[in-house]
Order: C-alpha cells, then structure tokens, then sequence
C-alpha cells in the first residue's frame, strides 16, 4: 500500500533568513561580528558553529547580510581559515566513524558499502576543492575499503 504523505520522515529543519539584507534588529556591528567569528575560529570552532554561535547568542541571522561578505572570506582574511573545507572534513571523519565501527563489526557487509560511498564522495569533493585552489594538488586522502572487503 502506497503512503499517504509524501514526506517519509519529518519536515522540522531550520530555514535560511529569507531576506539577504541585515534586519533592522539587529544591534550587533559588523566589527564586533568579525571580532567574535575570528575569535572563535582561534580557538577551534567550526565554520558552521560560528554561525550558529553568532546567530543565537548575537543576535545574527546572516553574517553575510551584516559585514557584505560571507563568513569564509572573513575567516581567510584574519588567517583563521581551517586548512580543509568543513564538508570534506565532515565526510572524513563519517567515514572514520564507519571505519571504527566496522574494526569491530567485520562482517556489516551494508556498512562495507557505505563506506565505500562516502570514500567516493570524499574523491568527488577532494578533486572539486583542488582544482578550484582551496586544496593543496597533492592533497590525498588513502581509502581504506580494499583492506575490508
């Protein structure tokens, strides 16, 4: 039998500010935002918990709307940039968590695959950030899955 609705999980997630202009609500200055994003930064924090950070307890919806650049420049301009792009880093610590799982489940035969996948995703994206500069060219990431199988 069919499902009625079309969402198969739920639809709660968070959505983007639609207006890419700076609320008028919004007290912080655009030097105090790089202040604190570059602070952060020093002290390890994500890209991404940085936006997280400056929206709940600064008062930000977009650090883009308020200082004119995205978050990625400000961090590159005060030499706090991480050295590899936050998705590749994400996929290669999921594929590090896989690889562990499976050290001790040798024979998840559906994990083998799914990591066989992410590894693939990581060659996608490592080739993608080199040759647009953000990567050293030689930049390698070792696969582990021949070893598994």
């Amino acid at each position: 039998m069919a499902r009625i609705h079309s969402h198969r999980h739920g639809k709660s997630h968070q959505t983007r500010p639609p207006s890419k202009t700076n609320p008028t609500w919004v007290t912080t200055t655009p030097e105090e935002a790089r202040t604190v994003a570059l602070k952060l930064a020093k002290e390890g924090v994500s890209p991404s918990k940085i936006g997280l950070s400056l929206r709940d307890d600064y008062g930000v919806p977009l650090i883009r709307a308020l200082a004119g650049k995205p978050l990625g420049k400000i961090l590159a301009e005060g030499k706090a940039a991480p050295k590899t792009p936050q998705d590749l880093q994400d996929l290669i610590q999921r594929a590090q968590r896989v690889q562990k799982h499976l050290g001790t489940h040798k024979s998840d035969r559906k994990n083998v695959h799914s990591l066989e996948l992410v590894e693939a995703k990581i060659y996608r994206l490592s080739k993608y950030y080199k040759e647009k500069g953000i990567l050293p060219a030689d930049f390698k990431y070792t696969a582990v899955v021949a070893q598994l199988a």
